[in-house]
């Protein structure tokens, strides 16, 4: 039995490949980056599975693998995601798209395609990584904020849903996270602002979020949730 991980060669995406692989196998889907998933596959004895989660037909094919090569998913996190930050003015419409099909299209491709698997057993975990811009939005975000909170709707109604197959659905919304997707659109000046205006006084890691998400995975009677990560931020 397999855990699945989307956008696994991120930075946060590599962390909670980490912690999951030190006690499930994982199976790391990934568009783009092969360098980084030939070393996360000799680090962590992993298998990784290259596909745009955008597109249908890669998506299955690559779940087809990950079923032929373990038999079973109990496992899900959708992770992969991109963001930028544009003046709403300026967001194009292949801006939006992108945005909508990384982040809601992919976990609707991969979350159909895992299912079977899981309702089979009557029993699974799916995580969805959102962001605390989802839950509060974010000026200059609005497409990232919007694409964040249609993963927190998806959540909760999914999670109502599966309940009753014994599958539980939940999700983080992790706040300023110390990772390069981050430090590529926020200057020093920025980073310390919101250093200061986090309560426990520092950026979240990627390991903040794959502990959250390892705890996700075993709580069994928790579903439906939106799990902040982020150091009292909001």
């Amino acid at each position: 039995m397999a855990v699945v991980i989307t956008g696994g060669t991120g930075a946060i995406g590599s962390e909670i490949a980490r912690a999951f692989a030190k006690t499930h196998d994982v199976a790391i889907i990934y568009k783009s980056s092969d360098e980084k998933a030939r070393e996360l596959c000799n680090e962590l004895n992993c298998e990784c599975f290259k596909a745009d989660i955008a597109s249908r037909p890669e998506v299955c094919a690559a779940v087809k693998e990950i079923l032929n090569r373990y038999g079973k998913i109990e496992g899900l996190i959708n992770n992969a995601g991109i963001s930028q930050i544009k003046l709403f003015t300026d967001i194009t419409e292949l801006d939006w798209y992108n945005m909508i099909d990384v982040h809601l299209t992919g976990a609707f491709n991969v979350t159909q395609a895992v299912l079977p698997s899981m309702i089979n057993r009557k029993q699974g975990s799916i995580i969805n990584i959102s962001s605390v811009w989802g839950v509060h939005g974010a000026s200059c975000e609005v497409h990232y904020s919007t694409v964040k909170a249609g993963l927190i709707g998806f959540t909760k109604a999914l999670s109502k849903e599966l309940a009753p197959s014994g599958i539980t659905v939940n999700c983080i919304a992790p706040g300023v996270i110390d990772s390069p997707m981050n430090n590529a659109h926020l200057s020093e000046e920025d980073i310390s602002d919101l250093i200061s205006e986090t309560p426990l006084g520092r950026l979240g890691t990627p390991r903040d979020v794959a502990r959250a998400a390892v705890y996700l995975f075993g709580a069994n009677f928790v579903t439906g949730q939106v799990l902040g990560v982020d150091g009292g931020f909001y």
